[in-house]
């Protein structure tokens, strides 16, 4: 009797402790037999960092914190587990030779340790949309010297990759995107005026960490998703439809030239897309719970209100004006939604805060990283200014 040969998969995961981190590392427990974790790179939370560790006994454990180093350390104390910290070990950490890589740390932050690691040319799973927003063409360039292969994690994104697995991408009219609407989708002008960050981070779908739901509020989120859309799929605005749908069953849409129109559906679960990603060009099973249409009875759609919801607009204008504008739209949004979830600003004033830092900077060159890093550093420094004056 033939004996049955299982293939082990060595993987990176950066951003391990967020949430789209913690859900992969579940899955990964779950489907141990085929999965081997060489690096495990986390932000500040070192008691999840250390007990992931113990777990999956990495060959090294990195916390992003500098000052960190001797509390994880602490925490590993007995297990003979290698561990680092600060920016070069989290780079060195990514640009450690696996199969798949993990790409979950949020914001413009996680752009150079995705980078490192598109350079030993596996398989880049990445949850971090900013790497293409700010970067698009210079990550992209990357990925096509170095032969890897980028899968997305975003379950829009995830959705229209699977509804264009058939290949005829030449043959695809447009795509839509869906949107939740976020927990203010039926609120005035008016009533946005006085929402504090404790509103905005109850989503009413979706498990997310903090900047990302804050993103989804203001659906500056979609319009990133729009911009990273258009890079991943070599898509031009016009054909990047948004739809909020409250239900989120559907994730994603891709329109034929023939009339037929092949639709992703599922639970709201990030398991799923992490699961497609972690097992492509397979399938892995997961604990998500099972779609029931008759439980979802119906499903709603309607087009989102960019009069209420401007971020939206904004980053479709970032994305038609091109070179550093997204750069820059992403930057500004970072600081913004930092400060707003710090109770220096107002929710309305995150939009207008991105609106003027676009309109004073415009579509700047930003050809390579240092000038992608050097943009995003002098965007976050009016951003910063704006607030700040705003909070006076």
């Amino acid at each position: 009797m033939a004996v049955k040969t299982v293939t082990i998969k060595t993987v990176t995961i950066l951003g391990c402790t967020g949430s789209v981190g913690t859900q992969t590392m579940d899955i990964l427990a779950e489907n141990s037999e085929n999965y081997h974790v060489r690096a495990l790179v986390g932000g500040r939370n070192v008691k999840l960092l250390a007990e992931q560790a113990r777990k999956f006994r990495p060959e090294i454990t990195v916390v992003a914190e500098a000052s960190l180093y001797h509390e994880l350390r602490a925490a590993l104390a007995g297990t003979n587990l290698q561990c680092a910290a600060g920016r070069a070990a989290v780079l060195e950490a990514a640009a450690m030779k696996v199969d798949w890589t993990m790409s979950a740390i949020t914001g413009v932050i996680g752009l150079e340790p995705t980078l490192a690691a598109v350079k030993h040319g596996g398989t880049i799973a990445f949850a971090n949309k900013e790497a293409l927003v700010s970067a698009g063409d210079v990550f992209l360039k990357a990925v096509a010297q170095y032969g890897a292969t980028l899968l997305p994690v975003d379950s829009e994104h995830n959705a229209i990759m699977q509804a264009m697995a058939g290949g005829n991408h030449k043959s695809v009219e447009k795509i839509v995107l869906t949107a939740s609407g976020g927990p203010f989708r039926e609120h005035s002008l008016e009533e946005m005026f006085g929402i504090k960050p404790e509103a905005a981070l109850r989503h009413p779908i979706w498990s997310m960490g903090a900047k990302i739901s804050i993103d989804s509020a203001t659906m500056m989120n979609k319009g990133l998703e729009v911009i990273e859309a258009a890079r991943l799929f070599s898509l031009a605005s016009d054909q990047i439809e948004v739809v909020v749908h409250p239900q989120s069953v559907i994730h994603g849409l891709a329109y034929y030239s023939d009339g037929s129109v092949l639709a992703q559906l599922g639970a709201p679960d990030m398991r799923i897309p992490i699961a497609h990603a972690l097992a492509w060009p397979s399938r892995l099973g997961t604990q998500a719970p099972r779609l029931n249409l008759a439980e979802v009875a119906r499903l709603d759609f309607f087009p989102p209100d960019e009069a209420r919801f401007p971020a939206l607009r904004l980053a479709r204008e970032a994305l038609i004006a091109g070179a550093g504008a997204p750069t820059v739209l992403n930057a500004a949004n970072e600081v913004a939604v930092a400060e707003f979830l710090a109770g220096s600003i107002g929710f309305l004033d995150i939009a207008a805060i991105v609106e003027t830092v676009l309109t004073q900077f415009g579509a700047p060159a930003a050809n390579d990283l240092a000038a992608v890093l050097a943009l995003d550093n002098a965007a976050r420094d009016a951003a910063t200014r704006l607030t700040a004056a705003k909070a006076a």
